[in-house]
């Protein structure tokens, strides 16, 4: 039960950014990127990636045989973008990413452990 909770944590953060993808006007709204903006085609990349991230954690938290992919496949995408922000000298207009990204972490060492464990 609290593998499953965990889980639907992780998915939960990744859901406003995958949403973007079936809304793209969304875009505008999260990050400030007009569709008329070259960024914003690539904007739509990246939700695409992260509706992917978000059906992995669903998947792993009805589906134990996919949890250990899926504790990859967040770890890249949560722990990427933090170092990747810390490098970047944690710019402002990124830091709620950053805090989401953060929550989560604790989530994420929890599934790893259950995945991992001998």
């Amino acid at each position: 039960m609290l593998q499953k909770a965990l889980w639907l944590i992780l998915a939960a953060i990744h859901f406003l950014p995958a949403l973007a993808f079936i809304r793209p006007a969304a875009l505008t709204t999260l990050y400030g990127v007009a569709s008329d903006d070259q960024l914003y085609l690539l904007m739509q990349h990246r939700a695409a990636l992260f509706l992917a991230v978000f059906i992995a954690c669903l998947w792993a938290a009805f589906m134990p045989d996919g949890r250990k992919l899926a504790v990859v496949i967040v770890a890249i995408s949560m722990l990427s973008f933090l170092v990747l922000y810390t490098m970047a000298g944690a710019p402002e207009g990124l830091r709620t990413i950053a805090i989401a990204d953060l929550v989560g972490l604790p989530a994420l060492a929890g599934v790893a452990w259950f995945a991992f464990r001998a």
